[in-house]
């Protein structure tokens, strides 16, 4: 205990024990004074708190309002609110008649966000016959706002009404931003247009609100107006400025402003640079990053932490800068954990994700060091978990999401989505369903980003039904709902259902996109309906005015290439208004491959061969059809300039989950316990659909299909 303290302490106890002092009204303030003081200038731990408190306590002085409602400040200080509480329950009934102790009891909650229990301390108060005064107000409409709940909101507009405090600029700047907080901007107006008196306060507050609720267009609206009626914005009302058009997306028109902030000569805060530099990331080329980094520099703000993570964002953006990012981050002295997920995120969104788990795995280190309070949370998991899942690194995914449940850090919705995402491409539906209940026992399942990655998984597992009822029952159904909807039904060859699914979107009042009019164009493709297919694509263009790109050329070639138009689908590439690429000429080869077309092949193989092209497919697959006809020096050729190229082919997979176990395929491996049993019941199928006369392939025999589909089904 610090000695000066346990001096006074002693003192203290000695002077009341004295038979010269005596209990009049100036001792007691003395006392009341000596006590206050301890707690405002010896008080640094809460121990010392603590053994003051003990002092009150002994001496009945913890019925005085005044040194209550100071012990409640010094234990709030120190984050101890369940001793808060015990002091504000322990005051004697009498004490509680003095608002001080209210507004000390409801700050301490308010200020460590238990703003619950603040509104049920403001509702005793008002059951007790006390009412609030101009302090007590605004914690409690601030409480309101971080709940959310309008209905509670408008009951403490009323009481602020009630008691006259409609003119009370403080009170009436909380409610504001209250409104603003809980998506009201019309009653925040209404409110706004009723004050007699304002202050910059109160036009900040507004442009904050905007900004909050991604409307840059009313934000700029009461800026203006501000400038009309005679007040001069300052720097905070051009950051909130800045930020409404930052958060729509609006990144020019942020820098515009920026510049016109700068000719200005406004002040600019570091949280006005933040803002710019978050743009930045997000614009063509990384000049602009570049300019404000100097600007940084120059302005003296290279020591706010806060700059240095966003510029460890702007410049992650950027594949080719990562390693600036890098060297912004060894130059932090005392990292936080925005730090570390700023880098992590860097790595994992430029697709370095061995580079992002190193880090993570650095900052796992960090957790064992005693004391240390920065530790993976869930940004940290998700940026590596996405990462992998995006790379094509699904079992990595799996297993890292494995590892977050067990180190107890509770998933958020972009998680789910990723790892949903990786159970829909590996097939994986046990794991599939596995997070469809920890989604809805998390109360997940109703959120858009993971209703949308449940419908992609159960469409892409096959079943088909759960995933029509999780698109039923997800309320707010998005554009990517209804996509994942199509394709997903386009992918397992049900054409019809995909056209079905189609036109209720249309219906449904939906505008189709790019990516729709692929996933439908392709379920034609798969089902054979050519008509459809070229009903769609004139529609695309005539009545939704989507100029086709080379994905949708690709699907009509495709389309009518599996349909034995060869020559119309040549006639499609010929004509495209744009530069056919490997996609497009690859489905015209294997159209030509299925039906040997031998003049449309070498028209398509010298294209491919004069690409530029880093997909392997179309080299392998000429290399084939080149064998398949005896030519054997042009097919050694193809496998040749592919070879130059720097082009591997990566093996064919596939896989089957049998009792939570994967197993899986690929070509070239000939190891697995059961080889013998997959080639005997293939042997049983090849004799089957032999005798029910199917035509397997027009250009190898039964034997040499079911040899290669032994090489292929071999276990990895």
């Amino acid at each position: 205990m610090n000695k000066k303290l346990l001096s006074s302490l002693t003192y203290a106890t000695k002077l009341t024990r004295s038979n010269s002092f005596t209990c009049n009204n100036n001792n007691q303030q003395q006392l009341v004074d000596f006590f206050d003081s301890l707690l405002i200038q010896r008080c640094f731990t809460l121990q010392q708190t603590r053994q003051i408190h003990t002092q009150l306590l002994q001496h009945c002085f913890h019925h005085f309002p005044f040194l209550s409602s100071r012990l409640i400040a010094t234990y709030a200080r120190f984050g101890s609110i369940s001793e808060c509480r015990k002091v504000f329950k322990t005051t004697p009934f009498e004490s509680l008649q003095h608002i001080l102790l209210w507004n000390s009891i409801i700050r301490a909650n308010v200020t460590h966000g238990f703003y619950d229990y603040a509104i049920k301390i403001y509702v005793q108060m008002i059951k007790f016959g006390f009412l609030p005064d101009g302090f007590t107000l605004p914690m409690i409409i601030r409480s309101c706002s971080f709940i959310g709940v309008v209905s509670l909101c408008r009951i403490v507009h009323c009481h602020v009404l009630e008691l006259g405090y409609r003119n009370h600029v403080h009170v009436v700047n909380e409610l504001l931003g209250m409104y603003g907080k809980i998506g009201r901007m019309e009653d925040a107006c209404h409110v706004f247009d009723g004050m007699f008196v304002r202050t910059v306060l109160s036009w900040n507050v507004m442009v904050s609100g905007y900004a909050f609720n991604f409307d840059s267009i009313g934000a700029f609206r009461i800026f203006k107006r501000m400038e009309f009626e005679g007040f001069k914005p300052n720097c905070v009302t051009w950051t909130s400025l800045l930020s409404s058009h930052a958060r729509c997306g609006l990144y020019n028109e942020t820098m515009e402003f920026f510049q016109v902030m700068r000719r200005r000569g406004v002040e600019i805060s570091a949280e006005s640079v933040a803002v710019v530099l978050s743009v930045c990331g997000d614009m063509d080329g990384v000049q602009w990053g570049k300019e404000i980094h100097g600007y940084v520099i120059r302005g003296g703000y290279e020591d706010y932490l806060f700059l240095k993570n966003a510029l460890i964002g702007t410049y992650g953006k950027k594949h080719e800068y990562v390693g600036d990012a890098h060297k912004i981050f060894s130059e932090i002295k005392n990292k936080n954990l925005v730090s570390w997920n700023a880098l992590i995120s860097s790595y994992a969104e430029s697709g370095l994700c061995d580079e992002a788990y190193a880090v993570f795995l650095q900052l796992e280190k960090l957790k064992l060091n005693v004391g240390s309070p920065v530790r993976p949370n869930v940004i940290s998991w998700s940026a590596v978990i996405s990462g992998f899942a995006s790379k094509g690194c699904g079992e990595v995914s799996l297993e890292l999401f494995r590892r977050m449940q067990l180190a107890k850090v509770a998933a958020n919705c972009i998680t789910i989505s990723s790892v949903l995402s990786v159970s829909a491409e590996l097939a994986a539906l046990n794991s599939g369903r596995e997070l469809h209940g920890y989604a809805v026992r998390n109360l997940m399942n109703d959120k858009i980003l993971v209703g949308n990655g449940l419908i992609n998984m159960y469409m892409k597992c096959g079943v088909f039904k759960k995933g029509h009822l999780v698109f039923d029952n997800l309320k707010g159904r998005d554009l990517i709902s209804w996509n994942s909807l199509i394709g997903g039904y386009g992918m397992q060859g049900l054409g019809e259902n995909a056209l079905r699914t189609f036109d209720e979107m249309i219906k449904a009042g939906m505008r189709p996109d790019n990516i729709t009019f692929v996933a439908v164009l392709s379920a034609c493709s798969h089902a054979g309906l050519v008509d459809a297919g070229r009903n769609l694509f004139d529609r695309m263009v005539t009545e939704f005015k989507i100029e086709p790109n080379v994905e949708h050329y690709a699907c009509m070639v495709d389309l009518l290439g599996r349909a034995r138009l060869l020559q119309e689908a040549s006639d499609i590439v010929k004509n495209m208004p744009i530069e056919p690429n490997e996609c497009v000429w690859g489905a015209l080869l294997n159209s030509c491959r299925m039906y040997r077309d031998t003049d449309i092949i070498e028209e398509t193989a010298s294209q491919i061969l004069s690409m530029k092209s880093e997909i392997t497919g179309s080299f392998m697959l000429l290399s084939n059809i080149y064998a398949a006809n005896g030519r054997w020096e042009d097919s050694a050729k193809v496998r040749v300039s592919a070879k130059k190229k720097g082009l591997k082919k990566i093996p064919g997979q596939s896989w089957i989950e049998v009792r939570k176990k994967v197993y899986t395929f690929s070509a070239g491996n000939v190891v697995h316990l059961e080889q013998e049993e997959i080639y005997a019941i293939l042997d049983e199928l090849m004799l089957q659909m032999a005798g029910e006369n199917y035509n397997i392939s027009s250009c190898f025999d039964q034997q040499c299909i079911c040899d290669q589909s032994k090489l292929l089904l071999v276990a990895n």
